[in-house]
């Protein structure tokens, strides 16, 4: 029997930290788990968008404090077929409403956003171009991972990350690499009209599903047996 219910962020970490391909913890507003016969098989958060400008201007100035990002989604491999949009589709009858959520298919990873289109999501068309800093030797970290490496902003929300960079790793070892661009979904929570003035006030056009051959990645890491009692 399939399940799905909240869970402690707690419960989300070795999942991400390990069997993701992302291995780094998300912001985590709201986290969900998949049990299947009591057992559980996958996970899924949600939390605040890195994106700011995207939070401020996709609805021209609107939803900005009801604004979600679907992070990370995460299960076992071999599951039955549609056990995936089940998943998203009972985690999203579970967020509060209204709510603007937004969620991206990485085309680094040759992802095209399938389970989102599966669950009639909004495609927008792809990320914004964006160029990241890197440091040689850690490419296999995440650029985010690399900046918090020397240190989180100060109190009034400001360090310069890329001069400590340098100071910490050398100026010729830090360097620009492009950001992959990602294929961006929305999916609109709240009643009838409210979804209607989202449309409306959507900044981006509404494009067709991108289609293509999906690479998986290596998931085989197998998280310790989590079991629960409904």
């Amino acid at each position: 029997m399939r399940k799905v219910k909240s869970i402690d962020s707690a419960e989300c970490k070795e999942w991400f930290l390990y069997k993701h391909y992302a291995k780094r913890m998300p912001s985590i507003s709201f986290s969900f788990g998949l049990y299947i016969d009591n057992v559980l098989q996958g996970v899924c958060s949600y939390g605040r968008p890195v994106a700011h400008v995207l939070v401020k201007n996709a609805f021209n100035g609107n939803y900005q404090e009801n604004f979600l990002e679907l992070n990370r989604l995460c299960v076992n491999n071999n599951l039955k077929k549609n056990t995936l949009s089940f998943f998203v589709s009972q985690t999203l009858k579970k967020i509060p409403k209204p709510k603007v959520i937004v969620s991206y298919a990485d085309t680094s990873m040759s992802h095209h956003g399938y389970i989102y289109q599966a669950t009639n999501w909004i495609y927008t068309g792809l990320s914004v171009k964006f160029s990241d800093y890197m440091v040689k030797g850690y490419e296999h970290k995440h650029s985010a991972s690399i900046l918090d490496m020397v240190g989180r902003s100060d109190k009034n929300g400001h360090i310069d990350k890329v001069k400590l960079l340098k100071q910490k790793f050398g100026e010729e070892n830090v360097y620009m690499v492009d950001r992959p661009q990602k294929h961006r979904y929305f999916f609109l929570l709240g009643s009838k009209k409210q979804k209607k003035q989202m449309i409306k006030q959507l900044k981006y056009e509404v494009k067709p599903y991108p289609k293509g051959n999906n690479n998986r990645y290596d998931s085989n890491y197998k998280p310790r047996v989590q079991l629960t009692m409904f």
